[in-house]
This record gives structure tokens, sequence and C-alpha cells, in this order.
């Protein structure tokens, strides 16, 4: 990447450069042999440095963003009017000849987590309060509700709170079908949640998705933390809410006995999300995330990324770096079977880039998945998973999704994540109780407007003070303070109780 001062170009095989503030027509591009606007070209949009004929790829990242639809004079805005994603074209998967090691740390640091029975680690030492059906949710809230609005839990100061976990779904679907079994995995991962120390279930009786099979699935059975209860049979809603407030009271003495201890960052899973991306997503906040997704792999923690239709596009350069040739192929097989999706559907994948994202600055799905790759960072591929599977490596894993965030990130929940790190540039507000989120903002200007939800500003890259090795360890050090205890913006916010949204398949009927 070179910066500049009005430009930034990614690669010198790049056919655009983008645009570091609003530019008047007229500007003269720095650093081009006398190049100007030919228009007005808004901060973080791309200006194009050469003639592109009509048909022409146009690459940025030293990458195919897609086609011009027109000829395309040098100092031109390119955007929608201009550029489409066009035909498909090869990309070379080259299976695993990318890998390199992961460096060894020059120390070996800890966090200050919670030791589960089980030997997993955790951030946060919770009670959660899980519905199997949408008709048990508003109970599930209640009961929470009793928590937030009494002063009980200044008693149990080791307790990070008793948190709601409810969705809309659970009934009227094929009681065998994939689409259950689906939200069942999802749900259970909740329940072994390695963040909950203790959990309720609650189900109305007569839904789908019954909680014994849940059970069944995750190899689990009731006990003093892990309580059932079923409205059916508790007498109803207020009788049921009673109930789930006395279990509750009874455990957290138990609870609050489980302290903070020194653990090693392998005991950290951390979730990768993106959201309200802009132009500046793959320049500043989306490779800083990756350089320290790099210093957490490389202390033998995880990260997992998501959102298929967001590394449609970049597969190849995630193929490039898969530990071994079946890993590469199980994504490209996934990413196949979305363009079957798409194409039965009468839509296209070139769908997903919302019109925040288009105001942003980004144009087609392959240039918002190739800024979106960068939070995966250098390390190797080391699985490749279905939605809410749960994960058994370690290092950089990648998790079946839409592109919905909370989709995407209940997903990467259930998969193990016991943190979340989202980049934004045109400001998103997600938060999770279950996995605390970090939010980085991509520029200064959205960071200052949206302070109370960002935690921090990799706009500083873009303004010149910092780097994204620099931004990356700073990221990285904030997920330590984070996963030791530390609150992030969005759980100051209580910003978290209504994300969780399961990906439901299959016939509602």
């Amino acid at each position: 990447m070179s910066t500049i001062a009005n430009i930034i170009k990614l690669n010198p095989m790049d056919d655009v450069a983008i645009a570091t503030l609003a530019l008047p027509a007229g500007s003269l591009l720095e650093g081009t042999d006398g190049v100007r606007t030919a228009t007005e070209i808004p901060g973080g949009h791309k200006v194009a440095l050469r003639t592109i004929q009509r048909g022409d790829p146009v690459h940025k990242y030293g990458q195919i963003i897609g086609f011009a639809t027109q000829d395309i004079a040098p100092g031109q805005h390119v955007h929608i009017q201009n550029l489409s994603m066009g035909h498909d074209f090869a990309r070379d998967y080259a299976f695993g000849k990318g890998v390199k090691p992961s460096p060894e740390p020059a120390e070996h640091l800890t966090f200050k987590g919670y030791l589960r029975p089980d030997g997993r680690g955790a951030t946060r030492n919770l009670i959660g309060i899980v519905s199997t059906v949408n008709c048990s949710a508003t109970t599930v809230k209640k009961i929470a509700e009793h928590f937030v609005r009494s002063d009980i839990l200044e008693h149990y100061p080791n307790v990070d709170g008793v948190i709601p976990v409810t969705h809309g779904f659970g009934c009227c679907i094929d009681s065998k079908g994939e689409g259950l079994q689906q939200l069942r995995r999802t749900i259970g991962g909740y329940v072994v949640h390695p963040n909950f120390a203790a959990v309720l279930v609650i189900g109305l009786g007569c839904e789908a998705n019954q909680m014994d099979a849940i059970f069944m699935a995750e190899n689990v059975n009731p006990g003093t933390r892990l309580i059932p209860l079923v409205m059916q049979e508790e007498g109803g809603t207020q009788k049921t809410v009673d109930a789930g407030i006395a279990a509750i009271e009874k455990i957290l003495p138990e609870i609050n006995t489980i302290t903070r201890e020194a653990l090693p960052l392998s005991h950290l899973v951390l979730a990768l999300q993106c959201g309200g991306s802009d132009g500046y997503s793959g320049i500043t906040a989306n490779p800083a995330l990756g350089h320290a997704v790099d210093l957490l792999v490389a202390q033998g923690g995880s990260a997992i990324l998501t959102e298929t239709p967001e590394i449609y596009g970049a597969e190849h350069l995630l193929t490039r770096r898969a530990a071994r040739r079946d890993i590469g192929e199980k994504l490209v097989n996934i990413i196949h079977g979305w363009e079957q999706y798409a194409e039965r559907e009468h839509g296209s994948i070139d769908n997903n880039p919302t019109p925040g994202n288009k105001k942003g600055g980004l144009t087609t799905i392959l240039e918002k998945s190739l800024g979106a790759v960068a939070k995966s960072g250098s390390t190797a591929l080391q699985g490749v998973y279905h939605y809410a599977e749960p994960i058994d490596a370690r290092g950089l894993l990648f998790m079946d999704a839409p592109g919905y965030d909370p989709m995407g990130a209940t997903g990467q929940i259930a998969c193990g994540a016991n943190l979340l790190a989202f980049t934004t540039g045109r400001g998103s507000c997600f938060g999770s109780r279950v996995a605390p989120t970090i939010k980085i903002a991509t520029n200064t200007t959205m960071y200052n407007r949206m302070q109370d939800d960002m935690d921090i500003n990799c706009g500083s890259i873009l303004d010149g003070h910092s780097s994204v090795t620099d931004m990356g360890e700073e990221i990285f050090h904030f997920i330590i303070r984070m996963a030791s205890g530390e609150h992030s913006k969005s759980e100051a916010l209580n910003v978290g109780n209504e994300e969780m949204v399961p990906w439901m398949i299959g016939a509602q009927m």
C-alpha cells in the first residue's frame, strides 16, 4: 500500500486508487502523471488512474473487483455507474501453496479468565437463560429483567451477569429435518458455551424443538448448573418466571465462588465480523484486525472467519493458505453451493453490498470480499465448518454462514467463540453479551461521531498517525484486556440481549 497524500494505491497493478478524503472536480491526483479528477470523488471511493476499456477487468488490491460497463477515462469516478461484477472468471485456488508457518512469539502471554471443569477457558462468568422456542422468549426476558431491576447481583461480584438468549423460531418445522437439527446445534452451542457457568433452559412444552433433543445432541444432562423448566408443566408464565428467579438465586452463591486466574491465550477463540463496511474497511480496520489475528494465532489462540457470500471472489486467497488440500476443497464446495443457491432463488451474490456499503465506496461483492478477507491475517487456514458446528481445531478457521452479521455471529458463538471483534466503517451498533465485542472503526469521522459505540479508531492509519501493524497490536492488547474482564463499549451500553439470530433453513409450515 502506498499513500500518496490524497489517494491510496494498494497494489502496483491496480487500475484505481482510493480517495483519502473528498476530492473536488479538477483535483490533481498526487503521485500521478498529471491525472485530475473529472468529477467530485467522495472519500473512500475509487478514481481511475488509467484508461479502462468497456469489458476490461478492473483491479484493486491487485485483484479483479469487477468489469467496466463503459469506457472509463483517467480521473473518472469508478462506481456503480460504470463497474459491475460482470461475468464469472477463473480463480487459481493453488491449494496450500501460500501456507507459511506462524512465527514463534517472543513471550507467551496470558489473560485473566475462568477455567471450566471441562478444560475450556472463559472470558465471562455468566448465567444464561435460553429459550427453546419463541413461545418462551418473553418468560426468559422477564426472569433476566428481574436481576437487572434488583440489586441482588451487587452481592455477587464474580458473576458477570444474568442474560437472556432468545430467538424467533423453534416450531412448525420438520422435527427430523436439517433445519431443526441446525437450530438445535445452534441453541446447544449456547447451552454449553464456556462463558456460561450455569444455564436455565426454558421451553413451552409442545414445540418441535424439544429440549431433551438439545441435551441429547450436546451429550449433557440436567443438574445444578443446567436447569430445565417447561412452562406447561410449571403452570404458565408467571409461575415459570418465579421458578426461574428462585433457581438462579439458589445457584448464585456457588457461581460467585468461581474466580479469574491466569490462562494461556490458547483458550481464546475470537469471532471475526465486519458490518456497515466502507471503502476504508479493507485499508485500515480489516488488515489491522488481521495482524491482531496473526498475533493471537502465534500464541496458540483461534479466530473464526465467516459470512461466505462476503468472501466470494476472494476465496482463492484462503485456499492458498489451506493447511491441507481437503480443507481448501471444502471451502470451494461451500462457495459453489452458494452459487447454486443464488441461481435457484433467482438472485445474485452481488446483491450483498448494501446501500450503505455503496454509499461508503464499495461497488461489487468482489471488492467487498477482498477487503473482508483481510480480517483473517496471513496464517494457515486450519479448518472449515458448517454453521454452528463445534470447532475441533486451533488457529484460523472458517464457518459457513450468510452475510447478515447477527446471523453469522450467532453461529460463531455457538461454535465456541468467547470473544468477538467487529470492524465497521458506516457505524454498526452490534454487540453480544455472551461473547464480549470489540468495535473497530475504519475512519476517524465516524469514530468521533459514534465514540459511545466504538472501542478503537483505525482511522489513525488513514490520518497518517499509525501503521496497520501499530493498530493491530493495539487491537491485540485490547482483546487481552477485554478477555480479562475490561468492558467493551457495547457491554457498557448493555447491547447484546437481542442479537441472537439463528440461521433457519428448511420449510416453515
